[in-house]
C-alpha cells in the first residue's frame, strides 16, 4: 500500500470514528460541503452523568464548532436536535457559539427539542421542526441542595432572563410571549410550562418552518449559495478598489 492509499484509509477511519463517537459527519457536495452535528439525549455540562444516560458532551461540541468555523472546506452546518435538555450553561454556551458563526447554519428538531434545547434550535440562521416533534418550555430548575434565601430566587430569575433574551433575539417570539409559555400552569402534570408540537412552535414564532430533512438541506444549500455570492461580490469590490 502506497502513502496516498494509506492517507486515504486513515481519513476514512477517522471519519467513521467521528460518526461513532461524536455523531458528526462532513458531507461533500457540489452544492456545498456541509457538516452535520447531532445533539441527542441529555446535554452534559460540568457534572458527569451516569453511564447509562445518552448524552451530548459540551467539551466535544465546542471544539467541533471552532473547527467548522475555521475549516475553509466546510461551507455550512446542519444541526439535528433530539434532546431532553440538560445543563443550562453548557447548552447556552453551545447556542451562543452557533449564533456567532459566520457560516450558514440550519437546525432541524426531530423527536424533541426540550428545555435548553430550545435556545440551541433557534441559534441557527434558519430553523425547522418535524410535524410530530415537540418542544417543552419551562422555568429553570436545579437539582440538589439550594439555600432558601431571596438571593437564590434572584439568581434563578437572572439566569432565566438570559435564556429568555437569547430566544427572543434569535427567533420571532417576543420576550413576553416566551415568558408566558414558560410560566403557564395546567398544561403539564406536576410542573409549570408548555409543550409545543411542531405546528404550534411555528405559529408562536419560535421556529421558522415546519419540515423535514430535505427541507432543511435545501434551505442550507440556498444559504450557502447566497453566502458564496456575497463573498464573490466582496472580492470584486476589493479588486476594484485596488485598481
Amino acid at each position: 500500500m502506497n502513502d496516498e492509499a494509506r492517507a486515504e484509509e486513515k481519513d476514512k477511519s477517522e471519519a467513521i470514528e467521528g460518526i461513532k463517537e461524536l455523531g458528526n459527519s462532513a458531507v461533500p457536495n457540489p452544492k456545498g460541503n456541509i457538516h452535520c452535528l447531532t445533539v441527542i439525549g441529555q446535554i452534559e455540562g460540568h457534572m458527569v452523568l451516569p453511564p447509562q444516560n445518552k448524552t451530548t458532551k459540551y467539551e466535544h461540541v465546542i471544539p467541533q464548532l471552532v473547527a467548522i468555523e475555521e475549516n475553509n472546506d466546510i461551507e455550512g452546518l446542519i444541526l439535528i436536535l433530539n434532546t431532553v435538555g440538560g445543563d443550562v450553561e453548557a447548552g447556552l454556551a453551545i447556542a451562543e457559539m452557533i449564533a456567532s458563526m459566520s457560516k450558514p447554519t440550519v437546525s432541524l428538531v426531530l423527536g424533541g427539542g426540550h428545555s435548553i434545547g430550545v435556545p440551541m434550535a433557534v441559534a441557527t440562521n434558519y430553523s425547522f421542526i418535524a410535524p410530530s416533534a415537540t418542544m417543552t418550555i419551562h422555568p429553570i430548575r436545579l437539582n440538589g441542595l439550594i439555600i432558601g434565601v431571596p438571593q437564590t430566587y434572584e439568581y434563578f430569575d437572572r439566569m432565566q432572563d438570559r435564556v429568555v433574551q437569547f430566544v427572543a433575539k434569535n427567533s420571532n417570539i417576543s420576550k413576553e410571549k416566551f415568558r408566558e409559555l414558560m410560566l403557564k400552569t395546567g398544561e403539564m402534570a406536576n410542573d409549570v410550562g408548555t409543550v409545543l408540537f411542531g405546528e404550534e412552535a411555528v405559529k408562536v414564532g419560535l421556529i421558522n418552518e415546519l419540515g423535514g430533512l430535505s427541507n432543511a438541506l435545501d434551505k442550507l444549500y440556498e444559504l450557502i449559495n447566497l453566502h458564496r455570492e456575497k463573498k464573490r461580490a466582496l472580492n470584486t469590490d476589493n479588486i476594484g478598489g485596488l485598481q
